[in-house]
C-alpha cells in the first residue's frame, strides 16, 4: 500500500492508502467518527467504524488527543461535500504517539500573548498553514523572476561593518580584537559590488533593525530580497521593482489561490496587480496629503499613516519617486534636474499596507560619495573598499530591497505581520 500525501489523494480515488500524519481535531462517538487530520500538505476528514477496526482498536481512537501521531491505511472515496472533495475511509490504524497531556492550542480562543508564546505549536493551525505556503510561493516566485531574468544569487554578509542605513538602528556586537561590527540592516552595499563583477544580481537573507518600533509593519528580524543591476538608470530600476510584483502575484494566483481563499482574501483585488503601476513624486504625494487634510510639509518623511492615505486613492501597489536628499540614505544619486532631491523610488501597496520596496538609482561618482559620506557623518576609510568600486571601472546603477513579510502580509491579507513569518522576532519577543 503507497504512502500518499493529503495533496495528491485526489489521484487515487477508490484506491486504498497509507497516510501518515496528525489529528488535529476528533468528534467519536457511538458506531462511528470522524478524524481531522494533516500530514503538512493539506487536511483531510477520516471516517472510521466501530464495525470496522472492531471494539479494542476503536476505544484507542476515542481517547486520542489532539495532535496524536498516525499512521491510518484505508480508501480514498470521493466526496462532494468535502472542501477538498474527497476523505477517507480508514481500515487500519496505527498510533506513533498519544500525548499524555492535552494539547495547549486547543479549539477555544487564545490571546496573541498565549499564541505567541506557543507559536512553535501554533504554526500547525490552519490558518498558519496556509499563511506559510503563500509565504512559500512568494519566495520561489521571487526566486523564478531573477532566474528567467538571467539574475545571479549572491549571499551577502551578516556580520558587517559598513552601515548602510542611520546609524542610530544597528546591533552592534564586539568581533574579536577587530573591534564593532553590526549585524547587517542591508546587503546591498555588497550586492553593488558584485554587481560590478556579474552585471544583474540578486540576494534573499535575513536583515536586523533595531529599531523600539511596536507597530503592525515592523519585526526586528525580517526577510529582504535585494536586486542590484549595472548600468540600470532610475527608470529602468522602477520597471523591474513593477515587473517582479507583478509576476510573484501572478504566481501565487496560480499556485496558492485555495490558501488564499481558505485565509478568505478576496484575491479579486490581487488579480487587478498588474504592471505598470501608477507613479507620483514626492512633491505630487504631499499636495495630495495636505489636500485629504494632512499637515505634512515637504522635506518630512511619509509616515504609515502618509502612506495608507495615498495607497486609499490607488487599486495597484503606487510608486512614490523623487524624495527629499535629507530624509533619504547617503547612497542615493541626487537628480540631475533638482539637485535638493534623489533618485529613489518607494513603493506602496494596496489597502493600506504600506511600503514593500525601497529603491534608488546609486551614486557612482567617488567624489559625490565621499561629500555624502561626510555629510551623514559616516567614517570614510570604513567605507574605503565601497569607495573602490568608483575609483575602477565605475557605472550608474540601481537597486532595490523588497521586504518579504510586508509582501507576505499584503498578499495575505494580514492584519499583523508577526503572522507573515514562522518565529516573528519583535521589540518585546525573542521566544520560542
Amino acid at each position: 500500500m503507497e504512502w500518499i500525501y493529503i495533496k495528491d489523494m485526489k489521484k487515487h480515488i477508490g484506491e486504498k492508502v497509507e497516510f501518515r500524519g496528525w489529528l488535529w481535531n476528533k468528534r467519536v462517538s457511538g458506531k462511528i467518527g470522524f478524524l481531522q487530520l494533516r500530514d503538512g500538505t493539506g487536511f483531510v476528514q477520516g471516517v472510521v467504524e466501530k464495525s470496522t477496526l472492531g471494539e479494542e482498536k476503536y476505544k484507542e481512537v476515542k481517547k486520542l488527543k489532539m495532535e496524536s501521531s498516525l499512521i491510518v491505511r484505508g480508501t480514498v472515496v470521493e466526496d462532494q461535500r468535502s472542501p477538498v472533495g474527497f476523505e477517507l475511509h480508514i481500515d487500519e490504524v496505527e498510533i506513533v504517539h498519544n500525548p499524555s497531556e492535552d494539547y495547549p492550542i486547543s479549539k477555544k480562543e487564545h490571546g496573541i500573548d498565549f499564541l505567541m508564546e506557543h507559536r512553535h505549536l501554533w504554526l500547525r493551525s490552519r490558518r498558519q498553514f496556509h499563511i506559510l505556503k503563500v509565504r512559500h510561493e512568494i519566495i520561489k516566485a521571487i526566486r523564478e523572476f531573477y532566474n528567467n531574468e538571467g539574475f545571479v544569487l549572491i549571499d551577502t554578509p551578516i556580520f558587517t561593518g559598513s552601515i548602510g542605513e542611520s546609524a542610530g538602528n544597528t546591533f552592534e556586537i564586539d568581533y574579536f580584537d577587530y573591534g564593532k561590527v553590526y549585524l547587517a540592516q542591508t546587503g546591498q552595499l555588497y550586492l553593488e559590488a558584485a554587481a560590478m563583477a556579474l552585471g544583474k544580481v540578486y540576494n534573499l537573507g535575513p536583515t536586523f533593525r533595531a529599531e523600539k518600533s511596536k507597530t503592525r509593519r515592523h519585526l526586528i528580524e525580517f526577510w529582504m530580497n535585494e536586486a542590484e543591476v549595472a548600468y540600470y538608470t532610475h527608470e529602468d530600476n522602477m520597471r523591474l521593482q513593477e515587473n517582479l510584483v507583478s509576476y510573484v502575484v501572478k504566481k501565487v494566483l496560480e499556485n496558492a489561490s485555495e490558501n488564499l481563499v481558505a485565509l478568505g482574501r478576496d484575491i479579486s483585488k490581487l488579480e487587478k496587480i498588474e504592471a505598470p503601476f501608477p507613479r507620483i513624486t514626492y512633491t505630487e504625494a504631499i499636495k495630495l496629503l495636505n489636500k485629504k487634510g494632512s499637515d505634512i510639509q515637504w522635506g518630512e518623511d511619509l509616515g504609515a499613516d502618509d502612506e495608507t492615505l495615498i495607497s486609499e486613492e490607488f487599486d495597484k501597489p503606487v510608486i512614490i519617486e523623487k524624495y527629499p536628499k535629507s530624509v533619504k540614505a547617503f547612497y542615493m544619486q541626487p537628480d540631475p534636474e533638482n539637485p535638493d532631491v534623489v533618485l529613489c523610488d518607494d513603493m506602496i501597496a494596496p489597502e493600506g499596507y504600506g511600503e514593500i520596496i525601497g529603491a534608488s538609482e546609486r551614486i557612482w561618482q567617488e567624489d559625490v560619495l565621499i561629500e555624502r559620506l561626510k555629510e551623514n557623518n559616516l567614517p570614510v576609510e570604513e567605507y574605503q573598499w565601497y569607495l573602490d568600486l568608483r575609483k575602477f571601472g565605475s557605472v550608474p546603477h540601481s537597486g532595490f530591497g523588497l521586504g518579504i513579510e510586508r509582501t507576505v502580509a499584503w498578499i495575505c491579507g494580514l492584519k499583523h505581520i508577526r503572522e507573515a513569518i514562522p518565529f516573528a522576532r519583535t521589540l518585546y519577543r525573542v521566544y520560542p
